[in-house]
């Protein structure tokens, strides 16, 4: 199946985003957002993100906070062995796998960057174990730059709501990118995340509470509340 625009591609996108906004007020921040509001780090968005990765937002938040106790810049994190880290970050997923992932990014960090996160996509996608959920995120919430990110919440709302009709998060990101006003591309995470997290359910979402229940077309929706 082609990736492109829905039939509901031509919803009313202030409206739903307006709608989302006034929901968001009472949820909790995607992790990686949340350690953004006070401190713009593109190393810590880059690391948190790879942190993230099939784990929940709570062990996200509480690794992270352990492993950047002992470490806040590539140098530093090199001065690590993969066992510290390992400890640091348990229960993350996959934390045997991410601890030497973390450390192999580190060290081209610094023979490529000179120790610096760089703010380009491509130079991003180019890190062990970075695709374009990470580097994506990194250019929004690490340096503010416009970019898409789609996780699962994204491209399971997006698709539910008829926007775009895709098969894969990367397709969903393209399209998107056509179709979505520049102006939301760096919020149309952090509101999609929070709502798909508390509202927009994977299995029978809550379309009674829905804000946006009259714009969506609840593609996929077999079952709801």
């Amino acid at each position: 199946m082609k990736a492109r625009p829905g039939k509901n591609a031509d919803l009313d996108m202030d409206r739903l985003i307006a709608n989302l906004q006034e929901a968001y007020k009472g949820m909790r921040d995607p992790v990686v957002t949340e350690m953004t509001l006070n401190e713009r780090n593109p190393f810590k968005v880059l690391i948190a993100t790879l942190l993230s990765l099939r784990t929940r937002d709570e062990q996200t938040r509480d690794a992270a906070a352990r492993l950047f106790a002992l470490a806040e810049t590539p140098a530093s994190m090199l001065d690590l062995t993969p066992e510290i880290i390992e400890k640091a970050i348990f229960p993350v997923g996959f934390y045997r796998v991410k601890a030497r992932r973390i450390l192999e990014v580190c060290k081209q960090l610094i023979d490529r960057y000179s120790g610096d996160v760089p703010a380009d996509l491509e130079a991003l996608l180019s890190l062990p174990g970075v695709g374009r959920k990470t580097a994506n995120l990194v250019l929004t919430r690490g340096f503010n730059l416009p970019g898409i990110c789609v996780d699962t919440h994204v491209h399971r709302i997006s698709n539910r709501l008829g926007y775009v009709i895709s098969e894969h998060p990367d397709d969903t990101e393209k399209v998107l990118r056509q179709i979505l006003p520049l102006k939301y591309w760096i919020i149309y995470n952090d509101l999609l995340v929070a709502y798909g997290q508390n509202i927009c359910a994977p299995i029978s979402p809550w379309c009674s509470k829905c804000v946006v229940a009259d714009q969506c077309m609840q593609l996929g929706v077999t079952k709801h509340r």
